[in-house]
């Protein structure tokens, strides 16, 4: 399987190939980041990611191909994330999916990205259904119950900005540079965790959600009250801040495998993490901690792996595509595409 990944700012493809027994092994997976051309921005601006993938994609799949020993005509099918993202790059991957199943006469698996990240620790632990899954990223913060292919429950999510989102705002703020995840975890281990009480929105409320909105207004207001801030009063907001997402982190986490053990006490309590804010070794040790105090298993796939990559796209389009699962040449492509959207789902795929 061919997997083709444009949905934000990596150019990414990979081969990878399932065997019957459901084992999954990866050829190739090559992945161009865009931070050069962003960078300057602060951010990721649409259009200038959308033309990096139309410059770029065509080498990269040429890469993936070369790397994984294989001519494109031995491909069983090709796939391609088909949403959600921004949209000028969904299309460009998409459309070369298209054209390359069009000609080489093979089926098109549209995937969604999120279910690329949910079967990730498929392919890389094995990991059986169902499984809790924690998704946290520029883009998404959510849990997500995977009962099979297809078959999501969206138990919470982030009612404002997802975690990495409030991870890039805060470092913009500290003029701390573009990425912000890794930038403020860096400053942070200088800081004093415990010199700013930064409030943790919704913590006392039962239910799944985020929100990390009211979390940055704090941390702008009292960089504002300590302008101009010193070197320590940088590194002291960055760890107190870090503190507050990990504790938000975990104590919601504790919440969703409580449920799972209420709602499938027969099932193995298992929490799968993914997204790039997945490679924070603060919010990780705190996982850590609370899946071990629950007897839960905890699967975090390889960091290259829990990013934006090509090998969770053609890794998804395998496990559809043994069920069956392919789309004709009229898919449109999504700027919007929530997991637990009915038409994912995969009819008998729960015990593959």
């Amino acid at each position: 399987m061919l997997g083709i990944e444009t949905s934000c700012d990596e150019t990414a493809a990979a081969v990878v190939v399932r065997d019957q027994s459901g084992q999954g092994l990866i050829r190739s997976n090559v992945v161009r980041s865009q931070l050069d051309e962003h960078a300057a921005f602060g951010g990721v601006v649409p259009e200038l990611a959308a033309r990096a993938h139309v410059e770029w994609l065509d080498h990269i799949i040429r890469q993936a191909v070369d790397e994984a020993g294989i001519d494109l005509a031995e491909l069983d099918a090709i796939a391609a994330t088909a949403g959600p993202g921004l949209i000028g790059g969904v299309l460009v991957g998409l459309t070369t999916a298209k054209a390359l199943a069009a000609s080489l006469g093979k089926p098109l698996i549209a995937v969604n990205h999120l279910e690329g990240h949910a079967l990730t620790a498929r392919l890389t632990d094995g990991v059986q259904f169902p499984y809790l899954m924690l998704l946290v990223s520029g883009g998404h913060s959510q849990f997500v119950l995977v009962r099979g292919v297809g078959a999501y429950e969206r138990w919470g999510g982030t009612i404002d900005d997802a975690l990495g989102e409030a991870f890039d705002k805060v470092a913009k703020l500290l003029s701390l540079g573009h990425p912000g995840g890794p930038a403020v975890e860096r400053i942070a281990a200088m800081g004093d965790a415990g010199r700013f009480k930064f409030p943790r929105p919704l913590l006392r409320e039962q239910r799944l959600d985020f929100s990390f909105s009211g979390l940055k207004t704090a941390v702008r207001l009292q960089a504002e009250a300590l302008a101009p801030l010193s070197d320590q009063d940088v590194a002291d907001i960055a760890a107190s801040f870090q503190a507050a997402v990990t504790e938000i982190v975990a104590v919601r986490s504790r919440q969703a495998l409580e449920r799972f053990r209420t709602e499938l006490p027969e099932a193995e309590p298992q929490l799968v993490v993914a997204g790039g804010v997945a490679a924070n070794r603060a919010i990780a040790a705190a996982l850590e901690a609370v899946t071990s105090d629950m007897g839960a298993r905890l699967v975090v796939p390889p960091v290259a792996l829990c990013t934006d990559n090509g090998a969770m796209v053609a890794w998804a389009g395998a496990e559809r595509f043994v069920l069956g699962a392919t789309d004709g040449l009229e898919v449109e492509a999504r700027p919007r595409w929530p997991l637990d959207t009915p038409g994912m789902r995969v009819d008998g795929n729960a015990a593959q």
